[in-house]
């Protein structure tokens, strides 16, 4: 006789963000512009998503985070 394992893995959700959208003026410098998002990742723990230049020479920028779902200890 062949015993069977039911050994069910848990799969764990994919990992969910939360966005936080940037809009910098074509007057803002790039060392202005690297200071807020060197500030953002520091304290806020955002990181780098996405940069788009649009034709105005305006800067459009997306920042992530990961959303930390804390279990119930009890």
């Amino acid at each position: 006789m062949v015993a069977e394992s039911s050994s069910r893995s848990r799969s764990t959700p994919p990992e969910q963000y939360e966005y936080r959208v940037l809009t910098l003026p074509r007057e803002t410098s790039r060392s202005e512009a690297r200071r807020l998002l060197t500030e953002h990742a520091e304290y806020g723990h955002w990181e780098l998503a996405r940069v788009r230049l649009y034709l105005g020479g305006h800067r459009k920028v997306w920042l992530r985070r990961k959303i930390i779902r804390v279990a119930r200890t009890s």
